[in-house]
């Protein structure tokens, strides 16, 4: 069942309609629990069972069940995205170890099975009602959690502030009350939680007189120029409003020689033309952003600053 992007909440609808609840900052997974045996399926398929032993160890409920949820690490307070990934490419000793110092949940939103019994063309108010039962009833705890929900599309925007991004809640996934679950279809609607912010632009991908994309930086506490964020692709208005205003700099750019990576995660390099740090974009930027300070995924432009100079954009903690 796949969770199709929206750029906003919809409407409330009639009472008890729709469950509103927390996108939270994991891996979706398939978690099949049968006669204690385990297997954890991502949502592209592939076997994860192997790398997470401690929910193996954890699988024996009492019940045949399969659960879709998010697969997440707790640290620190928040969720850990990059702990996770991490997480993922351990096997044997190396995953064990990791097991104690970084363990995992899975933070159940739906029941496909119950012994035996196949609900997914039940409706979902059903489907998350036996859900909190298992909760409630001692069968699901520990390694399985549930997640955020309600009922009150009021509560839910709340969970739209930058301060939940922060700790690993991304936005929010909208269900419909008598939605069947339909595998590998849409039906579910996902919103993620924006924040505005600035950057200073460091270097650009294409030609500096009309660039594809900015790569934005702040200083940290030691004065380093560090990246925090690469834009979308500009309009063809902002290539030209930005590239008239943009200067080439010299081999003394802090990133002059330095190697970016072409996505978060990724081990691709970043051609980039590095500019002087002189102007300020403001971006719109979802809440996830990694231990370093850098935005998982791209911002969108939004506009220049002229009304804020470089040295005034907050720096990096």
């Amino acid at each position: 069942m796949r969770a199709e992007a929206r750029p906003t909440l919809p409407a409330a609808g009639a009472p008890a309609s729709l469950y509103w609840q927390q996108k939270l900052d994991g891996y979706r997974v398939l978690a099949f629990l049968r006669s204690g045996h385990f297997h954890l399926q991502s949502r592209t398929g592939a076997d994860l069972t192997a790398h997470f032993p401690e929910l193996q160890a954890a699988a024996d409920v009492g019940m045949d069940l399969v659960l879709d949820g998010e697969l997440v690490v707790l640290q620190g307070g928040r969720l850990d995205f990059a702990a996770l990934q991490q997480r993922s490419r351990l096997t044997g000793y190396r995953a064990s170890s990791a097991s104690r110092s970084t363990p995992a949940h899975v933070v159940a939103f739906d029941l496909l099975e119950a012994d035996g019994e196949v609900l997914m063309g039940r409706p979902y108010r059903e489907r998350w009602a036996r859900l909190e039962a298992l909760v409630a009833e001692g069968v699901l705890g520990g390694r399985w959690a549930l997640v955020g929900s309600t009922t009150e599309r009021d509560r839910a925007l709340a969970w739209m502030d930058p301060d939940w991004g922060r700790v690993g809640v991304e936005g929010v996934v909208v269900k419909p009350a008598g939605g069947r679950y339909r595998a590998g279809k849409g039906g579910w609607w996902k919103v993620r939680a924006r924040e505005y912010t600035e950057g200073v632009v460091g270097a650009v991908t294409g030609p500096a007189s009309a660039p594809d994309t900015l790569l934005l930086g702040r200083w940290d506490a030691e004065a380093r120029f560090r990246m925090i964020a690469r834009t979308t692709p500009l309009s063809a208005t902002a290539r030209r409003e930005v590239g008239a205003r943009l200067t080439a700099a010299g081999d003394d750019h802090p990133w002059h020689g330095v190697t970016f990576s072409a996505g978060w995660g990724m081990h691709m390099p970043l051609p980039h033309v590095p500019v002087e740090p002189a102007l300020v974009a403001e971006v719109a930027a979802d809440t996830s952003v990694d231990d370093a300070g850098r935005y998982r995924h791209p911002v969108k432009f939004l506009r220049l600053r002229d009304d804020i100079g470089a040295d005034s954009v907050p720096p990096l903690p």
